[in-house]
C-alpha cells in the first residue's frame, strides 16, 4: 500500500477549525470533504461518511432527506477526545466526508442506484461506509453494495428498529422503507438466519409477514424481551446470531428504535423504545468487539426535532462507533489508555 496523501491547504483547515457555528465548510465532524474515488485512493481513510438524502419511501411524515444536512450542520460536538475510552478519536481512525449520493427528485430507481454506487466506491476499498439516511429504503442498496464486496452470506445484520421492514410491498411499491429487509434477504445479500432485529414493537406488520420471517430463519428481539431480560443480555444473543457463520457485521439503526423521548424527529415515532444511553454504548461495544464493515443511521427527519436532540443522538451513534473502532486499534497496538474522566 502506498503512503496515504492527506494534505489540505491551510485555508481549508482554517475553515474546518472554525467548527459548526462559524465555519463556511460544513462536513460530518468537520472532517475533510472528498468528492471522487481517486481522492479516496490518495487519502486512504478508515471511514468515509456518505449522505443518502432519499425519503421517497416514507409512509407517514416525510423529511428524512434532510437528515444528512442536519447531521453536518446542526449537531453539536464539543470536542473529539472520548472520555469513556480515554483517547483522541481521530488520532486512531482517519475519517472523511464523502458527500452525498445524488437522489434526483421523484426518481426512485436512479436514486437507489446512485446510493449503491457511492457506497460501493467506499466499501470496495475496504473503507467503512457510515451512511446517513434518508429513510430506511436506503439500506437495501447500501447493504447490497457491502455484501458485493465481502460476499453474500458473509455479512450479518444487526438491525435496531421499532418495525420489521419486511413487508412484501407497501401500496404495491417494492422499494419502500417498509420493505428493504425483505429485499436483502430475497437477494441473498444477507442470509435470513443472520438478519437479527432488536427493539421491535408497535402494531405492524401483520401475522402473515411474521410467518414469512420465521420461514427465512430470521430472529428478532422485541422490546418486551429487552424489558424482561435486559439490553445487554439480549444483545449478547443477537450478536451471536448475526455472526453465526458470517465474519462481518453491518449495523443498521432506524432512529425510531429509540423512544420518541430521545428521538422525536422521525416519520414513524413509536412509544416504548430503547434508551439513548444504552444504544450509544452498545454501538461502541459492537465496533470494539466485532468486524463492523458498515453502519447506517436512518429516518432522522429534522423538521420535527426539538432542540436538535434527534440530530445529536444520531450524530453520537456514529461517533460512538468511531470510538469503539479507535479503542480497538489502540488496544491491538498495546498503547496505554489515556487519562480517565475525573
Amino acid at each position: 500500500m502506498t503512503t496515504p496523501r492527506r494534505h489540505i491547504s491551510p485555508g481549508y483547515q482554517q475553515q474546518l477549525d472554525q467548527g459548526y457555528n462559524f465555519g463556511s465548510v460544513l462536513t460530518f465532524g468537520q472532517r475533510p470533504l472528498l468528492t471522487d474515488p481517486a481522492q479516496l485512493d490518495e487519502w486512504q481513510p478508515d471511514v468515509a461518511v456518505v449522505g443518502a438524502p432519499f425519503d421517497l419511501g416514507t409512509t407517514n411524515r416525510p423529511g428524512a432527506r434532510f437528515g444528512p444536512r442536519a447531521l453536518r450542520a446542526n449537531a453539536y460536538q464539543s470536542g473529539t477526545y472520548h472520555l469513556g475510552t480515554g483517547l483522541e478519536m481521530y488520532d486512531w481512525v482517519e475519517v472523511v466526508d464523502y458527500g452525498d449520493a445524488a437522489c434526483p427528485h421523484g426518481m426512485v430507481e436512479q436514486s437507489l442506484d446512485n446510493i449503491k454506487q457511492r457506497v460501493a466506491e467506499v466499501a470496495s476499498r475496504h473503507i467503512v461506509p457510515f451512511v446517513m439516511g434518508g429513510d430506511h429504503t436506503i439500506t437495501w442498496p447500501s447493504a447490497t453494495a457491502v455484501a458485493d464486496v465481502y460476499g453474500y452470506g458473509n455479512v450479518g445484520m444487526v438491525h435496531f428498529d421499532a418495525h420489521a421492514d419486511t413487508a412484501e410491498s407497501i401500496d404495491g411499491n417494492l422499494a419502500s422503507h417498509g420493505t428493504p429487509m425483505r429485499r436483502l434477504i430475497e437477494s441473498g445479500a444477507i442470509p435470513g438466519k443472520n438478519f437479527i432485529q432488536i427493539g421491535l414493537r408497535s402494531h405492524w406488520p401483520g401475522e402473515d409477514v411474521w410467518d414469512w420471517m420465521a420461514e427465512q430463519g430470521m430472529r428478532w428481539h422485541l422490546m418486551d424481551e429487552i424489558w424482561e431480560r435486559g439490553f445487554q443480555a439480549v444483545m449478547a444473543d443477537a450478536v451471536a446470531e448475526a455472526l453465526d457463520g458470517p465474519e462481518f457485521l453491518y449495523i443498521s439503526i432506524d432512529i425510531d428504535s429509540l423512544d420518541p423521548a430521545y428521538a422525536p424527529a422521525t416519520g414513524t415515532p413509536e412509544p416504548g423504545g430503547l434508551v439513548a444511553a444504552d444504544l450509544l454504548r452498545m454501538v461502541r461495544s459492537l465496533a470494539y468487539r466485532h468486524k463492523v464493515v458498515a453502519m447506517d443511521v436512518v429516518e432522522v427527519a429534522p423538521a420535527y426535532d426539538h432542540a436538535d436532540c434527534t440530530v445529536n443522538v444520531a450524530h453520537r451513534l456514529f461517533t460512538e462507533c468511531l470510538a469503539g473502532m479507535a479503542a480497538k486499534k489502540r488496544d491491538a497496538e498495546g498503547v496505554p489508555k489515556g487519562r480517565p474522566a475525573v
